[in-house]
């Protein structure tokens, strides 16, 4: 992550960038290690160094409380910070003088949960569709709101860390069972008609979703797991002047180690791997054997091919890979899950563990319903 950003950085200098807009998820979980705001901060001050401002929102792998907590520090670099949703709109407004004379103003929505927009009590009553109606008319007075703070004079756009009608997901998102299929979304009917353009997050796949107004996910700047793998990352440089339409540049991203899965057959493992010697990137080697195979030291054996090697697995007959009905009693969903996913992806993490229990907590609030 930190080529990445600083590569970004460098951007932000060579293409004499106003201000850099980040749409939340500035951490990939709520407790990040010391490393990744080491890479976050630094990045700050390089922009700071530059001269360059920035608007950043919190996203939903982010800790709004803990951002909230630094708000005061990062403005003194120049970094105005939105955590978390306040009761007055109006306070999500940020404004920018830029060094080129123009003035930018920014309404910025931070990753507003569906549980703080669709009360407890609510979701006792009415269907799933109710909910994500009075999700869409809560996200809606926000934009609203929002949008009555851009003027004819300034540059007006929009920061939103939310999901989109329409958003394709990348294949990480797939592999975490990310809410796209299932989901409280927005329409792009919903974003205020005077913003020229609408800078989003939440979703990892670069992309854009509406064109009146302009609104785009970037994506995320490195591949964050395998289910990336061979997705090309990017930022965006808007070019845009009041009451003009934008230009927007996809600036492709060269940083980051690139990821790839492997699948080989147990008798050409040696072979297929001695052919990616050259690969400088990180692998997920999946080897085929019959059921019921053992397979001893078959990591210490990918490993030594394959020193870049993050995860091993082995892709056995379905009937070898399901959990017999004895070896599941008496184990919690929870429990399943976490076995399921040491099995496929390693150890589970601890913010898709919450993940993963906040969603069973909910499942079974509405099958008491």
């Amino acid at each position: 992550m930190h080529d990445a950003l600083t590569e970004i950085a460098g951007l932000a200098r060579t293409e004499r960038a106003d201000v850099v807009l980040v749409s939340g998820d500035l951490f990939d979980t709520g407790n990040p290690s010391a490393d990744a705001e080491a890479a976050v901060f630094d990045f700050f001050l390089r922009l700071r160094d530059q001269g360059i401002p920035g608007v950043v929102i919190a996203g939903n792998h982010d800790s709004a409380a803990r951002l909230a907590s630094v708000t005061g520090l990062l403005g003194w670099v120049g970094v105005q910070v939105v955590a978390q949703p306040t009761a007055n709109p109006a306070d999500m407004i940020r404004t920018v003088e830029t060094r080129g004379g123009e003035r930018l103003v920014v309404g910025a929505l931070p990753y507003l949960s569906e549980r703080r927009l669709v009360k407890a009590a609510d979701l006792l009553g009415g269907d799933t569709g109710a909910w994500r109606q009075k999700y869409r008319e809560g996200m809606g007075f926000f934009l609203r709101r929002l949008g009555e703070g851009f003027t004819g004079s300034s540059v007006n756009m929009l920061m939103a860390h939310a999901t989109m009608d329409g958003a394709v997901p990348s294949g990480s998102e797939r592999t975490m069972q990310f809410d796209l299929t299932n989901s409280y979304t927005l329409s792009g009917l919903q974003l205020p008609p005077g913003a020229q353009y609408v800078a989003l997050g939440h979703v990892h796949k670069p992309q854009q979703v509406s064109d009146t107004p302009p609104a785009y996910y970037p994506g995320s700047i490195i591949q964050l797991d395998f289910g990336e793998a061979g997705e090309k990352k990017q930022v965006n440089l808007v070019e845009v002047e009041a009451g003009r339409p934008a230009r927007v540049h996809a600036l492709p991203l060269v940083s980051g180690r690139e990821l790839r899965t492997v699948r080989v057959d147990l008798e050409n493992v040696e072979s297929r791997l001695a052919a990616l010697s050259d690969f400088g990137g990180l692998l997920k080697v999946v080897v085929r054997a019959p059921a019921g195979t053992a397979l001893p030291g078959l990591k210490d054996r990918v490993l030594k091919l394959a020193p870049g090697t993050l995860a091993v697995e082995l892709d056995a007959a379905q009937e070898d890979l399901a959990t017999p009905d004895l070896k599941r009693e008496g184990l919690s969903l929870m429990d399943l899950y976490e076995r399921y996913h040491r099995e496929k992806r390693g150890e589970l993490p601890d913010d898709l563990r919450a993940a993963f229990r906040e969603a069973d907590e909910l499942a079974r609030t509405e099958e008491s319903a």
